[in-house]
């Protein structure tokens, strides 16, 4: 696990690093730090809708007396996307617009699902 995370927190800023030169190479600096500040605010718009939407949806099951278990999963993922879309650079702008748009996101989903479902059969995760 500190592996993992020593890699994430190593790997992923020298990506974003190396992306942002080799496009500020291309469009030049003013243009790549705009492309970044508008993806940041677009992205939190578009957390920000999908998050309301997933909240309404939340109540509505609530009131019909429903567990909204996809629901609260989707408003975890699109916190976590909305966090990786503030994060300055492309490479986590395209990997939060993924998990906002509802396709992907299922996909996502289906996934953590199924690894949530192995740490409880294989009892690493104590509930």
């Amino acid at each position: 696990m500190l592996l993992k995370l020593f890699l994430a927190f190593t790997l992923i800023p020298v990506a974003e690093i190396y992306a942002l030169i080799k496009i500020g190479g291309y469009i030049g600096a003013f243009n790549t730090v705009l492309m970044v500040i508008l993806t940041a605010f677009a992205g939190a718009y578009l957390a920000h809708l999908q998050g309301m939407q997933t909240m309404l949806r939340i109540r509505a099951s609530l009131q019909q007396g429903l567990m909204p278990k996809d629901e609260m999963m989707d408003a975890v993922i699109i916190f976590v996307a909305g966090i990786v879309l503030l994060t300055p650079g492309f490479i986590t702008d395209l990997a939060g617009l993924l998990l906002l748009l509802p396709v992907t996101r299922q996909h996502f989903k289906r996934f953590l699902k199924y690894k949530l479902d192995q740490y409880i059969k294989n009892q690493e995760i104590h509930i």
